[in-house]
């Protein structure tokens, strides 16, 4: 498996209502960072703080410096647990295209699981 690249394919693909914030999240937001609380609404994230709209992209995914399809996160050390949780299982990073896999990984999935549970330890608990 690679290191991320930070192609923003998990990002581009589940910001348009796709992720959730628990309501601890939401309101940890609200009391120490309103700008993000500002894009929920009736607890649901990424919402259009005027016409409470659901975004179609995340609002705190930030383009690198002229690179195409790179990105970083705006708000990485408060993203919300879906963010910080992904990716979970081998198979979604299939479905996503995700190019951290390589060939070895798709060829033996149940390892590749077990060395993405060690790599995610930090963020989420293990996949069962």
């Amino acid at each position: 498996m690679k290191n991320c690249n930070q192609c923003g394919k998990c990002c581009t693909k589940y910001s348009d209502g796709g992720l959730s914030a628990t309501s601890s999240e939401i309101a940890l937001w609200r009391e120490f960072r309103p700008d993000i609380a500002r894009y929920v609404s009736d607890g649901k994230i990424w919402m259009d703080p005027v016409d409470g709209q659901q975004l179609t992209l995340c609002p705190w995914l930030e383009p690198i410096g002229g690179q195409k399809n790179k990105y970083t996160c705006g708000i990485y050390e408060d993203r919300p647990d879906d963010c910080r949780h992904y990716p979970v299982t081998i198979k979604e990073m299939v479905i996503d295209e995700c190019e951290m896999l390589e060939p070895r990984d798709l060829a033996r999935p149940r390892q590749a699981q077990r060395l993405l549970d060690r790599l995610m330890a930090d963020s989420r608990p293990a996949y069962k």
